[in-house]
């Protein structure tokens, strides 16, 4: 008996490292699968899933997946065991008169689980979808502090995130209270059906047709295959939340990306390097009901720079977000070094591109690493020059650390010209064929915005610069100046061409500059 003891007591702590380590293998596997999937998506696909509902997926439901392993690979072995040898002993070593009995118990122990299923399963959907919701609404209250302090809106936000909370516990409360129910339940059938085992075996034995001693082993024997069942029972209340969660993990990772890469890619063409032509590009956003932009025909060469102005809402950031595909034309072609960007590897594509968007964004990390980032093995040399060229070298010298200084996540220690300037530097620091800067001037005050342009032009002199303006000073010495207008180019020319020609653009400049200034400057 202590041989037989210990066996099951190494048995039973075995399956429990082996359970821990197969759950916690298929939580990192799960993790790095959603991962991976989620950082392939174009912006499409990002925006049919929420941020918040990417994160909660990526946790909270790969959780419940981790938990149910755990529990199942100790049930898998062992409610089966005791299971079939309760039978084949009840069939083999008692009487089978009562085996309807089981039959019974069997019944209704899935008559039980199977109605809390079909009560339960639809508020285990809701559940995740709740805790999606909070997530979300307690994001965008962090994200948004400062503007909710300076419009006194503490209060409000309180009660929309109390509002989301108890939406939560409701369903939570629903949830645990259904569940709580069936272990006592699963208990009186349990009791119940010992006591018609002694009801239905005491009448046996009054007629001489059972021993007292096959009965207290049929009653044994019963209650093994029970408890077999009521194993197997207590996983099927983890089971409808982990099945939800695997449905929602499963609709990211076959979620195929929009854009991707063709079987057969083409090189870029050496003869056209840095060479960007829309022709007659067109598109429209997912779903969308109008075109965004419509019959883009315009060329960006090598050695110049092609500045692209606008009001807003005219279409300038879409244009810059087709150019690293982040969005795929709808209509028409747009080439780089020659060739259609759809038939390029994304890679390349991207390699060829220094992009800075409109919101400068860091990483945690430091100064040194925000730079480095398109190459960890840069030169010093290279990142310092990087940084002059941004006008971010006097701030970085002013810091204890200088290239060391530590960034915190989002870049929230340092101020909004100086995240610009640094995500400036990056680009720069890349060294691509194509610089693409996406209204990347806006926080940068006129003397700074005016060294930088001056500072770029000898680092650029043989690269393709197209800018995103909204202030006229930063492109009026382009060489070309593409003006947009509700998605259509309304006018091509340089600042003195456009301002005798285009009254779009005329209107832009003098809402900004008076005549004198524009003609001083345009001089320039």
């Amino acid at each position: 008996m202590l041989g037989v003891a210990s066996i099951t007591m190494i048995s039973a702590v075995t399956i429990m490292l082996l359970s821990s380590r197969v759950a916690a293998r298929l939580g990192k596997t799960l993790r790095d699968k959603v991962f991976k999937k989620v950082i392939r998506f174009s912006n499409k696909e990002l925006s049919e899933f929420s941020t918040a509902s990417l994160i909660t997926r990526s946790t909270n439901d790969i959780q419940q997946i981790q938990q149910l392993i755990t529990m199942l690979f100790r049930v898998v072995v062992y409610a089966p065991i005791i299971g079939i040898g309760g039978f084949v002993k009840v069939l083999t070593n008692s009487d089978s008169q009562m085996a309807w009995i089981i039959g019974v118990a069997i019944l209704a122990i899935l008559f039980i689980v199977g109605t809390l299923f079909v009560i339960v399963m639809p508020k285990f959907k809701k559940l995740q979808d709740l805790i999606d919701k909070l997530n979300q609404v307690a994001r965008e209250i962090l994200t948004g502090l400062p503007v909710i302090r300076a419009f006194h809106k503490e209060k409000k936000e309180e009660a929309r995130f109390d509002e989301a909370n108890h939406d939560l516990m409701k369903a939570n409360v629903f949830v645990n209270r259904a569940m709580s129910m069936m272990m006592p339940l699963l208990m009186f059938i349990m009791n119940s059906i010992m006591i018609l085992i002694v009801w239905v075996g005491g009448h046996n034995v009054d007629q001489g047709m059972m021993q007292v001693g096959d009965m207290m082993a049929f009653i044994q024997y019963t209650m093994q295959i029970v408890m077999a069942f009521l194993m197997i029972s207590m996983i099927s209340i983890m089971l409808p939340r982990a099945a939800v969660s695997a449905r929602r993990i499963n609709e990211v990772i076959e979620t195929e990306a929009t854009i991707k890469d063709k079987e057969e890619t083409k090189k870029f063409h050496s003869d056209k390097k840095g060479l960007v032509e829309f022709k007659n590009v067109s598109f429209r956003y997912p779903d969308a009901d109008t075109e965004i932009l419509s019959d883009i025909n315009f060329t960006a060469e090598p050695g110049e720079t092609t500045a692209i102005i606008g009001s807003t809402g005219s279409g300038k950031s879409t244009v810059v977000n087709l150019l690293p595909r982040f969005y795929d034309v709808t209509g028409g072609e747009l080439l780089i070094d020659g060739v259609n960007v759809k038939e390029v590897s994304q890679k390349e594509l991207r390699d060829i591109i220094g992009l800075v968007p409109q919101k400068g964004i860091l990483f945690s990390g430091t100064i040194e690493s925000n730079i480095k980032y398109a190459d960890e093995t840069m030169s010093d040399e290279q990142m310092k020059e990087a940084a002059e060229i941004a006008q971010a070298i006097e701030f970085i010298e002013d810091k204890d650390k200088k290239y060391k200084e530590p960034i915190a996540q989002g870049g929230s220690n340092v101020s909004g010209g100086q995240k610009q300037r640094l995500s400036i530097a990056r680009a720069i620091a890349k060294d691509p064929e194509i610089f693409v800067f996406d209204d990347s001037f806006s926080a940068l005050d006129f003397k700074t915005d005016s060294k930088l342009r001056e500072a770029l032009v000898n680092k650029t002199k043989d690269k393709t610069v197209i800018i995103v303006a909204q202030r006229i000073s930063t492109i009026m010495n382009a060489e070309k100046i593409i003006v947009l207008e509700e998605g259509k180019v309304v006018g091509i020319g340089t600042h003195q061409e456009l301002m005798k020609n285009n009254e779009t653009y005329k209107q832009i400049a003098l809402s900004q500059l008076s005549e004198e200034e524009l003609g001083k400057k345009g001089g320039n």
